[in-house]
């Protein structure tokens, strides 16, 4: 089969290898219909230590992270519901030196980096959904385990920030988005979304009242630099800032001391092989079940855009459109 791999340069080839045929015990095999590129993938390709990172663990080193396909074999101990389903997949869920990356034909992975989709939808709509949705779903519990009664989201208009937003509203947990622009806010308002702020000079001054009042001392923050800078003065006193994205690159985030001494304020990042949801089985377990009830959700699909072949990887790793949208790999 054909499969994108990692070279000792930390570059991506195409190479033939072995389909696997026969999956391990808890492992299914997946004939692969489209992976996502996610900002991760690029990420993490960069980064000189990236073997010990969940997304280079596995065999014949493919890449790859988030995709969808159906399971065409399950190993010995996966249930029986699984075979012949179609799934959404992020690898990175369950550790196991026998995973195949999903940037291949027929990928093979622990049947828990799997949430069965439902046949009415179709699975590349998903390809790069199941990271959001798990994200999201694993902080909600985390900051629920911790005692927060509300949410302040930034990048509220992202995959991840949508996905917050279906979340808190079915556990009817006060939430707030920041997003950059009004259509931003208006397609987040109409899909249910109570409290959205557009994060213009002076935003502070709307979110620190409102934060206040819902208890909002819990943040989600996906940007770092400049925003951080601005909304960390009108966070609630004991507010938890989770860092999870860096959108604001390498901007540095600027923050007097007396305002942690004054708030009572912590800054901690948020990791999903971190989380309870992730390294607990039975939690994880649990997780899953939950959202595919729910995952045929429109705003949990994935925002894809063009299609690229698997030699045409420079391309689609260069694609960047301005809407957001991701790239999808196809055999």
């Amino acid at each position: 089969m054909k499969a994108l791999c990692v070279t000792p340069n930390r570059d991506l080839e195409v190479r033939e290898l072995p389909a696997p045929v026969e999956p391990a015990p808890g492992h299914v095999i997946v004939a692969m219909d489209a992976s996502a590129i996610n900002h991760g993938d690029k990420t993490f390709l960069r980064l000189p230590n990236a073997a010990g990172n969940a997304l280079a663990l596995g065999r014949h080193d493919v890449w790859g992270a988030s995709g969808a396909g159906r399971v065409v074999a399950v190993g010995a101990g996966v249930p029986a519901r699984y075979a012949g389903r179609q799934v959404a997949i992020y690898r990175s869920l369950e550790r196991s030196p026998e995973s195949v990356g999903l940037w291949c034909e027929r990928a093979h992975v622990p049947a828990t980096a799997c949430l069965i989709l439902p046949e009415h939808v179709q699975a590349r709509d998903y390809c790069g959904s199941l990271v959001n949705v798990m994200t999201a779903y694993a902080f909600l519990e985390e900051i629920a385990d911790a005692g927060h009664r509300g949410v302040i989201v930034t990048a509220g208009n992202s995959a991840t920030g949508r996905a917050l937003a279906r979340l808190a509203q079915q556990r009817a947990l006060p939430a707030i988005f920041l997003v950059r622009n009004e259509a931003a806010r208006d397609a987040l308002r109409e899909a249910g979304a109570e409290h959205v702020i557009v994060t213009t000079p002076g935003f502070a001054a709307t979110l620190e009242p409102l934060a206040a009042e819902l208890g909002a001392t819990a943040v989600f923050d996906g940007v770092g630099g400049d925003l951080l800078t601005a909304l960390a003065p009108a966070l609630p006193m004991n507010a938890v800032i989770y860092l999870y994205g860096f959108l604001g690159a390498g901007a540095p985030v600027s923050l007097p001391t007396v305002l942690f001494m004054a708030k009572n304020l912590t800054m901690r990042r948020f990791s999903n092989f971190e989380s309870r949801t992730v390294k607990d089985r039975e939690r994880l377990r649990a997780a899953l079940a939950a959202l595919e009830a729910v995952i045929d959700d429109p705003l949990f699909r994935t925002h894809c855009g063009e299609r690229f072949r698997y030699d045409q990887i420079e391309a689609a790793m260069a694609y960047a459109p301005l809407n957001g949208a991701k790239a999808m790999l196809v055999a």
